[in-house]
């Protein structure tokens, strides 16, 4: 789930579905580190009141964890934590708007994770499935193995 710094103010842009089942392909999620419990794409997934920022994301199982954070300004917050649990071993894959000149983006992405930068722009959803217009902003996954990665992609 994310929320963008646009006019609008709705908390409930979430991941397309075809988008999330591809990357699920690959990775095998087991933890959702920002969700709703409508929107939740794994079997265990953090809320705004269970707080994934503060909460450990070890719980995974062994499995990666997906996150498609808030975007407003605590965006940077769930950039480090995803770093900060992927030194610890858990493999996390970020779905964030590709803003390269960020601090976030130099302290904590590049050349430490995989980037994969998204053709085109994505069709977010609403909890229910509606699809939202193009999002204003292009996109990044951003992938953190635990290993230091300088891999630069399109997907």
């Amino acid at each position: 789930m994310n929320a963008s710094l646009l006019s609008s103010k709705k908390m409930d842009y979430c991941t397309p579905q075809d988008f999330f089942d591809e990357l699920n392909q690959e990775f095998h999620f087991t933890l959702d580190a920002a969700a709703t419990s409508k929107s939740a794409k794994c079997p265990q997934y953090y809320t705004p009141e269970t707080d994934g920022i503060k909460s450990p994301w070890s719980i995974a199982g062994g499995g990666a964890v997906f996150c498609n954070p808030p975007y407003g300004r605590k965006i940077g917050k769930w950039v480090r934590k995803a770093y900060e649990e992927s030194r610890n071993g858990t493999t996390v894959v970020l779905l964030i708007p590709a803003r390269t000149d960020t601090a976030y983006f130099h302290d904590y992405i590049y050349g430490c994770a995989e980037i994969r930068f998204v053709r085109g722009r994505l069709h977010f959803t609403d909890e229910d499935g509606n699809t939202y217009d193009r999002a204003p902003f292009p996109s990044m996954v951003v992938i953190y193995n635990g290993n230091k990665s300088e891999k630069v992609g399109v997907i």
